[in-house]
């Protein structure tokens, strides 16, 4: 699933004799589900999409989607989790400027995020705000995938927070993530100061 455009991600890892057919299926068809759940909540955001529209963007019946998940809010979460799997698997193992630079690629133009800062900015500040369910998550994940202290993966998820409300121009922006890179490597600010 990639709920960003082009990218790296190129889904779940297949690990032979480890799954069944049917659960190989299964997961395929959860994949398209999440990538028509991405389309339906690019074109009408959160609150307007229903079971049924994601049902219909992904292309299979509404009684499919429901036996995957019992709630859009599980469909919400389900997409969430994809999305920071991709994220966090794109970033690993970059330099820290080029990951920074990946990501703000990725979050800038990400259909969903940008429906949501236009359209839906309360629902993106509940989704990205740093008092929101997931962003312990969040920052842990990128503190790994970027190989740095957690206080640092809070000021670069903030960083990345200001990309998906104000994209500006690329180059600005890997601009921005050498600059980001340099004072988090460099230990050159501390959270107490």
């Amino acid at each position: 699933m990639s709920l960003a455009g082009p990218s790296a991600w190129r889904g779940p890892v297949h690990h032979p004799g480890s799954h069944t057919r049917s659960g190989n299926a299964m997961g395929r068809t959860r994949l398209g589900l999440l990538d028509g759940a991405a389309r339906a909540f690019a074109e009408q955001g959160l609150r307007r999409s229903t079971m049924q529209s994601i049902a219909t963007a992904a292309g299979v019946a509404k009684a499919t989607l429901y036996n995957h998940f019992r709630t859009k809010d599980d469909v919400v979460a389900a997409v969430l989790a994809a999305e920071l799997d991709r994220l966090t698997f794109l970033a690993a193992g970059l330099p820290l400027d080029r990951a920074l630079a990946a990501l703000s690629d990725e979050l800038g133009g990400h259909p969903v995020l940008r429906r949501l800062a236009v359209a839906e900015p309360d629902v993106l500040a509940g989704l990205l705000g740093a008092d929101a369910p997931r962003w312990g998550e969040v920052t842990g994940r990128l503190a790994e995938a970027l190989s740095v202290e957690p206080d640092s993966a809070e000021l670069a998820a903030r960083w990345l927070v200001g990309v998906v409300l104000q994209p500006g121009r690329s180059t600005t922006r890997h601009r921005h993530a050498a600059l980001l890179a340099g004072l988090l490597a460099s230990g050159g600010w501390s959270a107490e100061g």
